[in-house]
């Protein structure tokens, strides 16, 4: 830790046009949704078409070994929009599945959690979220908003409160029943059917009502799940202004350039005052989505034409903080918020899925591939152009740095697990403030990485890993994801052990033999996640049993449940200025 003499020499480093000249900048944070690092050319993709990203590399700093503080959208976004491991919110769930997928839950990020939206807020500034949010809604009632970004502190909300799964578009399938209904109804179903061959071979003898009375449970069962998968669309895909629901279910087509308009007109008001927008993309996620003039414009498919979308909007931001004149006083960062989903192939067998270049697996993993992002900063006059940073950093980082570039005070009232990206970013220093990171699988500490002083070597042992399919492959086919809990994983004493200086593939794990100090090492590490898990303070889990489940008084509904919760109330959908701005960009 530095002596506050040290702080106060560093703080008198900082350039004059930061401490001075620009009291209270801007900011504009964009995450894309699922996307691999080595999706943009900035990266190194060489057949994939990203301009817009790529320039706002080279005229800001990238981050090569920037992370995603879990592999999975619910507690990674947690995490990046408060500083904190999401396991201190209760946002890491202790099942298989670490997400929301029901609207109508009650679990979500709790009131008493600070956002840098509303730190911001209360120093003055308009807040903006345009996007996905994921992080829940409601707690008693259909209209409490509890979880709402609006309680977080976003002035603004336009967006989904869900995630664009790829039950929200007709013909890509059923996220829901793949990952719900072979669990209860196919147990309940085997045991039927042996009941009944029992029962006709006279090895077991039941009575005719109890039998019918099995199958009528099973049939109404069945039914009722049937039922909630098809309908399952217009509770969970929709469209939100603040706390209004404008289009139930949302019509994809044209939804990314709805929300660019929107983003652009959010920075044309508030040009005259200081502002956070954070543009939360719905794309690349499933199900995929693509307006009319990107579709086949990519050699990736569907995936790549998305990802061109989302470059164009990228574009488009950029181009009005140019008009408006606020390059100067705004810092733009953009990042996604896990990598890319490997298991995603489409019901008709087409690859849907992202590239994480040469690093392993993909989201829900805790290898390199689930958690290395795109880091890319931009600021005017403040960041020197074309930086590369190649030090260890978090999308937590961006909480302290936000607070601090704003004029407040990060909060000591909790544990804030981000540190200041500034002095990097602006070279006043050359080592990240992070000499340790702890890589969680849901609520399951999963890894832990190193940078030790007077070392270039980035040491990382993992505790367990997923167990792959096919066996030895590099992503989790027969799950639709990799999970975390025993049934799923193996577990390693001593721990897996690399140097991602040397292997940033993770492809050889070092052993005493072809490494001297192993054992220290993981000494050290193994005594760290020790220190670490005493520091973190039991919480109620957000994604339990309790709070996963579907409540029907929580359900959100435009209209009445008897029209199946339907609206069109978005005044921008086919709106004319929306396709004029789309065909002349």
């Amino acid at each position: 830790m530095k002596s506050p003499w040290s702080l106060l020499f560093l703080g008198l480093l900082l350039p004059m046009s930061l401490v001075q000249g620009v009291s209270q900048p801007n900011f504009v944070l964009m995450m894309v949704d699922d996307l691999g690092i080595g999706d943009l050319g900035c990266y190194g993709n060489t057949t994939l078409k990203t301009p817009h990203i790529d320039t706002l590399a080279q005229d800001g700093v990238k981050l090569t070994q920037h992370l995603a503080a879990s592999p999975l959208c619910t507690p990674s976004r947690a995490a990046f929009l408060t500083g904190r491991y999401p396991i201190r919110s209760g946002m890491a769930a202790h099942r298989r599945v670490g997400v929301y997928i029901i609207s109508a839950a009650s679990g979500g990020l709790p009131q008493e959690e600070l956002t840098f939206a509303r730190i911001l807020k209360e120093q003055g500034y308009r807040t903006a979220l345009i996007g996905k949010w994921h992080l829940g809604l409601n707690c008693e009632h259909s209209s409490d908003h509890c979880h709402h970004p609006i309680t977080h502190g976003f002035d603004h909300f336009y967006g989904i409160t869900m995630t664009n799964l790829r039950d929200c578009q007709p013909g890509h399938g059923s996220v829901l029943y793949n990952t719900h209904a072979h669990i209860p109804y196919g147990a309940l179903t085997a045991a039927l059917v042996t009941l009944l061959f029992l029962h006709v071979a006279g090895i077991l003898t039941v009575s005719r009502r109890l039998a019918l009375g099995l199958v009528v449970l099973l049939i109404v069962a069945v039914a009722l799940f049937g039922i909630f998968v098809l309908i399952f669309p217009h509770f969970n895909c929709f469209l939100m202004r603040g706390t209004e629901v404008v289009e139930q279910p949302f019509v994809s087509e044209n939804l990314t350039q709805r929300m660019t308009d929107e983003a652009v007109e959010f920075l044309e008001r508030n040009s005259d005052r200081p502002f956070l927008l954070f543009f939360s993309f719905l794309q690349v996620h499933t199900a995929l989505f693509a307006a009319p003039r990107f579709r086949g414009k990519s050699r990736h498919g569907l995936y790549g034409d998305a990802v061109m979308e989302v470059d164009w909007s990228v574009g488009r931001v950029m181009e009005t903080l140019t008009r408006l004149q606020l390059k100067e006083k705004t810092l733009v960062y953009l990042t996604s918020d896990q990598g890319a989903h490997l298991e995603e192939i489409s019901i008709h067998g087409e690859v849907h899925r992202g590239y994480n270049g040469i690093y392993k697996a993909g989201k829900s993993t805790n290898w390199e591939g689930g958690i290395r992002v795109p880091g890319i900063l931009h600021w005017t006059g403040h960041l020197s152009a074309g930086k590369v940073i190649d030090e260890p950093t978090s999308n937590m980082d961006i909480f302290p740095s936000v607070v601090n570039l704003a004029g407040a005070s990060v909060p000591n009232d909790r544990q804030i697990d981000g540190q200041d990206l500034m002095p990097l970013l602006q070279g006043l220093v050359e080592r990240s403030e992070h000499v340790f990171l702890f890589h969680y699988c849901n609520a399951y500490l999963n890894a832990v990485r190193w940078h030790p002083a007077n070392s270039t070597s980035v040491w990382k042992a993992f505790f367990f890993t997923p167990d792959f399919y096919p066996k030895n492959g590099t992503a989790c086919f027969h799950t639709h994801a990799c999970f975390c809990t025993e049934a799923y994983v193996t577990y390693h004493d001593p721990p897996l052990l690399y140097d991602l200086s040397r292997d940033p593939s993770e492809s050889m794990p070092l052993t005493p033999l072809t490494e001297p100090n192993f054992s220290s090492i993981v000494e050290v590490m193994v005594e760290a996640a020790r220190v670490h898990g005493q520091g973190v303070k039991p919480t109620e889990d957000q994604l339990s049993v309790s709070h996963m489940l579907w409540k029907p008084w929580l359900q959100p509904c435009c209209s009445s449940i008897t029209q199946l919760c339907r609206c069109e109330r978005d005044h921008r959908k086919g709106s004319q200025e929306t396709q004029v701005k789309a065909s002349r960009d």
